[in-house]
């Protein structure tokens, strides 16, 4: 037995190799897919440093509200051409020296209103681009005397009347200021404090 085991041995191929093929590594696949690509010449290379958490404007962004309140200050001490009274349930303006009788009229509520908007639910940038849009097409159509709702700001963060405590310098600046003459907080029937009538100038 062990003679043919040794003579069986000695008729097998010495040239036979392992016929499964060893699978190429990552490296390897990688070494392929970049074996065409030329490196970038050294002189259009450019390195992007990421900027340091530090790093700050030169100049401070635009403080809306800032703008707003000094434009505001401006209004009540006379600064700009229109008298205002605020106070936490009643607001009133009107041009320099427009008529007592006029005023007194518009505080009545003796002016029919001729259209009216709403802003509930408008943030303070949309609400004021919905008063100039409206108050230039009302100026436009002729109309005297028109109702603005802005609310009394109950939904409000810290039911702060954001939007009333805005409208008067709205109405005080850009196109509106030279269409309107004068606004007041309106009667109960038609929205008190959470409501103004403004009266346009005559087209």
């Amino acid at each position: 037995m062990i003679k043919k085991s040794q003579k069986s041995a000695s008729k097998a191929d010495p040239e036979q190799v392992n016929t499964e093929k060893a699978v190429p590594d990552d490296n390897q696949h990688f070494h392929e897919a970049m074996s065409d690509v030329t490196p970038l010449p050294e002189d259009k290379r450019k390195i992007i440093s990421n900027p340091g958490p530090n790093i700050r404007p030169s100049h401070p962004a635009p403080d809306d509200e800032q703008e707003a309140m000094t434009h505001l200050f401006e209004l009540v001490k006379g600064y700009i051409q229109m008298d205002i009274t605020l106070t936490d349930e009643y607001i009133e303006g009107s041009v320099k020296g427009f008529s007592q009788k006029l005023m007194k009229q518009l505080k009545k509520g003796e002016f029919p209103i001729q259209d009216h908007i709403d802003l509930h639910g408008l943030t303070r940038q949309e609400a004021e681009t919905k008063v100039k849009d409206f108050l230039i097409q009302s100026h436009k159509l002729g109309l005297r005397c028109v109702l603005i709702v802005h609310g009394r700001g109950l939904n409000s963060p810290d039911t702060f009347p954001v939007l009333k405590e805005s409208l008067p310098i709205w109405l005080s600046r850009g196109p509106v200021r030279k269409i309107v003459l004068a606004f007041v907080t309106a009667r109960p029937y038609d929205g008190g404090t959470g409501a103004v009538y403004v009266l346009l100038k005559k087209r």
